[in-house]
């Protein structure tokens, strides 16, 4: 993918993202990440129930997320932790309950409606140490060895580069700290049709990238202990897939061998670290 197609993609999903923003949750919960149309057959496609945790705030709850990385992420009082594409603060705020009011939470998102979203929710909720930055996660408005933890729900399928965000958890990371991030992955190959539509990029589907190729690029970026904390198989039902493929095209998907997946990953940068780990050198 060339670079003026890359920014092409970021700007759709930017401007999508705007419109998600002021859309209602149950739209979000019944579509792919709120885009690509809202199903009938199923009411909540990708998204967990994060009722039941500590720190969760409904307003912030957009219901875009694959996972629960948070509940995964191990994070301890005091720990300084960072949100990639934090959206209206929902995972931040769950974080936040977890590192306590010793520690500090940095979401970090490229859509302005977005933080502007999430400051206002960590306004009322009184909470002054977790601040939005406007900002590509492939390039973080954070300086090196900074956090504890990194965590994400969903956004990593929607960046074309991936490679340059895993290098960028590892340089924000500090030594012998660790991420937990919920994505979506695929095994096998999806139609080109739905790897063509823009809406399926910006509903976190035709972004995604095969799941040895997603393990294999954080490895190579020089994390180690890397585990699959959870694994989910995520259906899309026919009235989203209509939109793209005829009935015959959509038979043939569900009888074929691809699998869209939402798994939980984590991975540890190393407490001691090699001058030239991260770059793809070692």
């Amino acid at each position: 993918m060339d670079m003026k197609t890359e920014e092409q993609m970021k700007e759709m999903v930017r401007l999508k993202y705007a419109e998600i923003a002021l859309q209602e949750k149950s739209d979000n919960a019944a579509s792919c990440c709120g885009a690509g149309g809202c199903s009938t057959e199923v009411y909540n496609i990708m998204t967990d129930d994060y009722t039941g945790l500590s720190g969760y705030n409904a307003e912030a709850d957009l219901g875009l997320g694959c996972g629960l990385p948070t509940a995964f992420a191990r994070i301890k009082p005091g720990d300084v932790v960072i949100d990639l594409g934090s959206g209206a603060g929902n995972d931040a705020f769950v974080a936040r309950a977890e590192t306590g009011a010793a520690g500090k939470v940095i979401g970090v998102d490229f859509t302005p409606a977005m933080i502007e979203k999430a400051r206002a929710n960590a306004e009322k909720l009184g909470y002054h140490n977790v601040e939005f930055r406007e900002g590509d996660i492939e390039n973080l408005p954070v300086g090196a060895s900074t956090a504890n933890v990194v965590i994400s729900n969903c956004v990593l399928n929607l960046v074309p580069n991936k490679a340059a965000v895993i290098r960028e958890i590892y340089r924000v990371l500090k030594p012998g700290g660790h991420f937990s991030i919920s994505d979506i992955v695929l095994t096998g190959e999806l139609p080109e049709a739905i790897q063509q539509a823009a809406e399926m990029y910006a509903g976190c589907v035709s972004g995604a990238i095969q799941k040895e190729n997603y393990l294999e690029q954080i490895s190579q970026n020089g994390f180690q202990a890397i585990t699959i904390q959870k694994q989910k198989a995520i259906h899309i039902p026919d009235d989203i897939l209509s939109n793209y493929l005829d009935q015959q095209e959509i038979a043939a998907f569900r009888s074929g061998a691809t699998g869209i997946l939402s798994i939980t990953v984590y991975g540890e940068k190393p407490e001691t670290v090699p001058a030239c780990a991260g770059q793809g050198c070692c």
